[in-house]
């Protein structure tokens, strides 16, 4: 088949590469990829057969289905300018809640390709290790379960995709383990020992399970790959662009010089502000995401730990 990736950062790369295993794949970016894909030569071929080529958006629409791999604070703006047709097949892979708003994903996207042409994509997968074809497992959420089974046939033979219907509670789940996954950096950077990473991520499943389950969410999409596999990822390892947020703010670093450093999108850092919002406005209890957004505000590290253990 024909696939077109919107999105030329690392993990739009990495659905690329995952995608033309088996798949005619494209990238569509507002920035140059020529020298990306020079420089990754070796991960971006296999057999010395795979292409991944960077195209036009007019050509990218002869595609049969596409995949949005940027970030959300930019996807209501690009849905806006690029004219995917509204019966198109696609799948989005951006994680997040639009700031200012509080729309999800899926609400940014209903207002422009009809809900049943939409699946979105959930679960541990950093993009290197995708790129370097290491195996995972993936959920696609769909309020189409046929649609969802079309991407997940179209996946590579290291990915096994699991074809699941909770739209909302993928996509919460998806968005709020950013936040944690911050709070484990900060953890792990003031060296709070192992017990207290245990209780903060146990917690912090909770407090996501609690938020989601507000908004219609189902349980199990927090206890499986989507929410506490994610979970679990992104809030132990350096490769999670959160987590490095975390250790940034455990060193009482301002958040322009975390986000200057790391030179990439760390949605969580946007999240945890919509999250707070929402939670505010509908008195949900998500006390981890509270003090998360008060770090990043400038509150002392030690002094929300603190907070936490006394509330």
């Amino acid at each position: 088949m024909r696939i077109t990736i919107f999105g030329g950062g690392a993990w739009g790369r990495a659905l690329a590469f995952g995608f033309a295993q088996n798949n005619e794949a494209f990238i569509v970016s507002r920035r140059d990829l020529k020298g990306i894909l020079n420089a990754a030569n070796d991960t971006l071929k296999k057999n010395n057969s795979l292409e991944i080529t960077q195209i036009d958006t007019k050509k990218s629409l002869d595609s049969e289905y596409f995949v949005i791999a940027i970030t959300t604070s930019a996807l209501r703006e690009w849905f806006k300018t690029t004219p995917i047709p509204k019966n198109a097949k696609v799948l989005i892979a951006s994680k997040g809640i639009e700031e200012g708003t509080g729309d999800f994903v899926s609400d940014i996207a209903k207002n422009f390709i009809d809900e049943n042409n939409l699946c979105f994509l959930a679960g541990p997968s950093f993009a290197k290790e995708v790129s370097m074809a290491l195996p995972c497992a993936l959920a696609i959420h769909s309020y189409n379960p046929v649609l969802a089974q079309e991407f997940a046939d179209l996946m590579p033979s290291f990915i096994k995709p699991y074809v699941k219907d909770d739209v909302r509670g993928g996509e919460i789940a998806g968005a709020y383990k950013n936040v944690i996954a911050i709070a484990g950096g900060i953890c792990d950077g003031l060296v709070l020992g192992q017990n207290a990473k245990a209780s903060l991520l146990s917690r912090g499943l909770v407090e996501m399970s609690r938020f989601g389950e507000f908004f219609g969410g189902k349980m199990q999409t927090f206890l499986g790959l989507s929410g506490a596999g994610d979970l679990f990822l992104s809030a132990n390892s350096i490769l999670s662009r959160n987590y490095r947020v975390g250790l940034g703010l455990a060193q009482n670093k301002a958040i322009d010089e975390i986000l200057l450093e790391l030179g990439e999108v760390a949605e969580g850092v946007k999240t945890a502000k919509a999250i707070t919002q929402i939670a505010r406005r509908k008195n949900i209890y998500a006390p981890i995401a509270t003090e998360v957004q008060e770090i990043i505000n400038g509150k002392s590290p030690k002094k929300s730990m603190n907070d936490l253990m006394k509330r």
